[in-house]
């Protein structure tokens, strides 16, 4: 009976409502779209989409990308899930000097962290901090972005940030694949996320929809 009701939970979590988010906009011209076949699938095909006149046309893609170990659906910060759901894109960073992406763009290094304790104000946000030092969130439970490889190049996916609720997860990025599943994040040839943050335009009110197969798409409608 324990089992049935751990695997009862388990699906309720996979198949709850998507993750919270500030309202994406309502008719954004610049779309990624990123589709899984399952909840429990650790790839997807990601597709960029471009508003051309009344439409919104496929410009690059498809891509195959990683998601989440724990696949795609309610993410937290005990599961290394990809969150569901439509979410803004409005900011990057990477170790390397900006490609030439009009999206505001952080150089980071190793006083660099995305804060993932849930007990500090700061929670889901980056934080300049010298290693060592104390500035409101405990470094071991955070991410020091400068020392990640992987962040090379990095898109901040606008998940549980506006609101910010502490434990519902943090630090969702698309960033440079290790070529295996990820600890949430979407993950991608570096030459693919490169061209992403060129094309990306803040006027554009570019947005990102994961989710499991054709739902994906239902944002371009």
């Amino acid at each position: 009976m324990k089992a049935l009701l751990a695997a009862a939970v388990a699906v309720l979590a996979m198949v709850a409502s998507p993750g919270i988010s500030a309202a994406p906009p309502v008719d954004p011209a610049q779309v990624i779209t990123v589709s899984v076949k399952s909840f429990t699938s650790t790839t997807g095909t990601l597709e960029a989409w471009e508003r051309r006149g009344e439409d919104l046309t496929r410009v690059r893609g498809p891509v195959q990308v990683y998601v989440g170990e724990d696949g795609v659906g309610l993410a937290s910060e005990r599961r290394s899930r990809t969150p569901r759901g439509v979410f803004t894109l409005t900011e990057a960073f990477g170790l390397a000097r900006d490609p030439g992406t009009a999206l505001p763009y952080t150089r980071v290094g190793l006083s660099h962290w995305w804060v993932s304790d849930v007990k500090s104000p700061h929670y889901n946000g980056m934080r300049v901090c010298d290693p060592g030092a104390s500035c409101g969130f405990l470094q071991s439970r955070s991410e020091q972005l400068g020392a990640v490889d992987a962040y090379r190049y990095a898109i901040v996916i606008d998940y549980n940030r506006d609101p910010v609720l502490a434990g519902r997860g943090s630090a969702f990025f698309l960033h440079v694949t290790e070529d295996k599943p990820t600890q949430g994040c979407i993950s991608m040839d570096r030459a693919e996320l490169k061209w992403l943050l060129r094309w990306l335009t803040p006027a554009d009110d570019p947005v990102i929809s994961i989710n499991i197969g054709d739902s994906a798409y239902s944002v371009l409608s």
